[in-house]
């Protein structure tokens, strides 16, 4: 099977805090790496009660720190909330301490509501013309001899693994363009992939990064012994959906039994376009569905994530996906 990586979105738990994500992040990247997962990604978020990673870059220190092999990156880095010199310092330092283990992932979205990205001090109306802009800067300051006067310290010279981040046409073709590998967010966000995936393989041109495409596309998996539990475990996801787009996002709750057959039409309707790229069951159920999701795309790696409630219980959804990888 392709690699697997993992998406951790450092849940805060009801009745949990941002520590305990933190303590819980560490331990699932710890097992990650024992259980042979290529990366471990966490995203920037800003305002969600329910997600710890708002410094992302910080979080990834701790984690690194508390690994040895498996890769650590940002999945990513919404770059127009930040000064790209910024970044590439943040970026330099983390591939300083941790050399030939980190991947910068950039995206354009604010990873927040409009009044969160104005409290960033982001100016909404140019931020998205001058992404493209401010990702070739931000490379640029990683070069050998950059072009600009001014130099990231530490970050010139070093290798740090640019990826761009998408969810539509945008980012696929930045991406192509640039000879940069790409991630789609299909794991909340699948409608347009087929279309980004087609549109990044035929109009990639091969950089001094990459020779040819590599798409990365993100699966929710909710894996359990047993068909039922793994539908239990999920509705915790499909609560935090739910909340979301109802605009009242929470910390991420306990499941619910039946949770499904409480929601209106629509509500279910939304649930099943928004988390379509997922598996849920058995390791026997998700096996194939895992399987069938990598023939439809020819994905090149999935970044999995696997959002529930009880700890232990994710961890065994993602042992369970990590032993259907190896065929075991």
């Amino acid at each position: 099977m392709i690699p697997l990586s993992i998406l951790d979105l450092a849940p805060i738990v009801e009745g949990g805090t941002a520590s305990d994500s933190f303590r819980n992040s560490l331990d699932l990247a710890q097992h990650g790496e024992r259980w042979g997962y290529n990366r471990f990604w966490l995203a920037e978020h800003h305002g969600m009660p329910g997600i710890a990673s708002a410094a992302t870059s910080v979080l990834m220190c701790h984690v690194a720190n508390g690994t040895s092999t498996i890769r650590i990156g940002a999945g990513g880095i919404m770059l127009p909330n930040h000064s790209p010199l910024v970044i590439a310092e943040q970026f330099g330092t983390l591939a300083s301490l941790f050399p030939g283990r980190i991947d910068l992932g950039l995206g354009r979205a604010p990873g927040s509501d409009h009044t969160t990205a104005r409290a960033l001090r982001r100016n909404l109306a140019s931020d998205a013309d001058e992404f493209p802009q401010d990702v070739v800067e931000l490379m640029d300051y990683f070069a050998d001899s950059p072009r600009r006067q001014v130099r990231a310290v530490p970050g010139a010279g070093l290798d740090v693994p640019v990826w761009i981040l998408g969810s539509s046409l945008f980012g696929a073709q930045l991406a192509a363009a640039l000879g940069l590998p790409y991630a789609f967010a299909s794991h909340f966000a699948p409608q347009m992939m087929l279309q980004a995936i087609e549109l990044y393989r035929a109009t990639f041109r091969p950089s001094a990064q990459l020779d040819k495409p590599y798409v990365m596309l993100g699966f929710n998996v909710f894996a359990a012994d047993t068909d039922a539990e793994a539908h239990f475990r999920a509705t915790s996801m499909q609560q935090a959906f739910i909340n979301l787009r109802s605009g009242r996002p929470t910390k991420l709750k306990p499941p619910v039994e039946g949770y499904l057959d409480l929601l209106s039409p629509p509500e279910r309707s939304m649930l099943d376009s928004v988390l379509s790229c997922s598996a849920i069951g058995s390791p026997a159920t998700v096996s194939a569905q895992l399987k069938a999701f990598i023939e439809r795309t020819g994905a090149d790696e999935l970044m999995v994530t696997s959002q529930i409630f009880d700890h232990a219980a994710r961890l065994r959804s993602y042992e369970i996906t990590a032993d259907i990888a190896r065929g075991s």
